[in-house]
């Protein structure tokens, strides 16, 4: 199923939603709602779940157990994903803490670094191996997905690399513009960027 970018951005928020509200003993929820909570529009949220192929009650709204099953099977894999992280400093670890209390299918089956103290070492329950061997290791463990954490200066060297090796996604948490085929989903994510953009709408209301 060919969905856009965006929505699948959100029906990943509408799950997180979802599920405390199922743990809550909520059986049904109305577009205005799920709307209100994420401050979209009640025309957005029938629009993304129109894509998926699910409608809800006119009386009771959409039941939210169903719901929640579609948007799994809409944007997980089966086996899930097998993922690594790629510098295992301060952020790394944060990152890889909060990807493991989440409930998802993102397996964290490796980590890397070039700090001697922490390879072959378990970082956050997860193994770290020396960044040398991320070739490897990305075959071996059939990893799919790393999430960069390293210093800027060397992210595209490593990009280059796990892509050579077989990895078809990747989310940059480092400044660094990186130049990837058109075939690998790159995802960037720039804490200044986020900061800037909020205080742009905040000074321009």
């Amino acid at each position: 199923m060919n969905l856009p970018p965006r929505t699948v951005e959100r029906l990943s928020k509408y799950r997180r939603l979802l599920e405390k509200l199922q743990e809550s003993e909520e059986s049904y929820i109305f577009s205005h709602q799920l709307a209100r909570m994420l401050n979209l529009t009640p025309v957005q949220v029938r629009r993304d779940l129109m894509l998926i192929g699910f409608s809800g009650n006119h009386r009771k709204g959409y039941n939210i157990n169903e719901l929640l099953a579609l948007i799994g099977k809409t944007i997980d894999r089966e086996e899930g994903h097998n993922i690594a992280i790629v510098g295992m400093g301060n952020l790394g670890r944060a990152v890889t803490r909060f990807i493991r209390k989440n409930k998802n299918r993102m397996n964290i089956v490796a980590s890397f670094d070039i700090d001697q103290s922490k390879i072959n070492d378990s970082l956050e329950g997860v193994p770290c191996y020396n960044i040398s061997k991320i070739d490897y290791f990305i075959k071996k463990l059939e990893i799919d997905i790393i999430v960069l954490t390293a210093s800027s200066e060397s992210a595209q060297k490593v990009v280059d690399e796990v892509i050579a090796s077989g990895v078809k996604g990747i989310l940059n948490f480092t400044s660094a513009h990186l130049v990837v085929p058109k075939s690998i989903y790159l995802k960037d994510y720039n804490i200044i960027t986020s900061l800037e953009e909020i205080g742009f709408f905040i000074k321009n209301p």
